[in-house]
């Protein structure tokens, strides 16, 4: 499968490459980063079998997560893309392009995850039209409920998610 790149005004939307794993196992080993997405941190382990599924996800699904560069520093900023998560949940989201986005804590607060999925939902119209997307919002995270509305995604449902109050949203 190729990952197609995405190119935004301030960021590349890519496939992981090897050399970008340090810098995601330090974003996931981030209180800050993990607050609000199942609130503990990865063990660089943990990481690694999160950073394979990415390939995975791409290789089985023809979707998934992009690793998303800022282009003036060249840095790793965090992640953006869509999963198929088969998450225990009611309503289920199986079937549906699961959003999602997590960002390094300096790439936070300058509209980076907006403007990445922007790109990526771009992309998955394209390549799979009309198939519904989602996201998995915690109840607190008001930040990602702002990114998700200026996306177009509409609340759909309340529920719990392990041991998490979220909020559903579908575009």
């Amino acid at each position: 499968m190729n990952i197609p790149t995405i190119e935004t005004e301030r960021l590349t939307l890519r496939g992981y490459t090897l050399e970008d794993f340090d810098a995601f196992a330090a974003m996931w080993a981030d209180p800050d980063v993990v607050h609000f997405i199942g609130g503990r941190s990865f063990t660089r382990e943990q990481s690694w079998q999160r950073f394979l599924t990415r390939a995975g996800g791409w290789q089985h699904m023809g979707f998934g997560f992009f690793a998303v560069i800022e282009k003036e520093s060249g840095q790793l900023a965090g992640e953006a893309g869509f999963h198929e998560a088969r998450r225990i949940i009611a309503p289920s989201l199986e079937g549906t392009l699961e959003a999602g986005w997590a960002l390094m804590p300096s790439a936070q607060g300058w509209g980076y995850a907006t403007e990445a999925m922007q790109g990526a939902i771009g992309w998955a119209e394209g390549a799979f039209p009309g198939r519904r997307m989602t996201c998995l919002i915690n109840i607190d995270n008001l930040a990602s409920m702002r990114v998700a509305g200026r996306l177009g995604f509409k609340e759909f449902a309340r529920t719990i998610y392990g041991d998490d109050k979220v909020v559903l949203f579908e575009r």
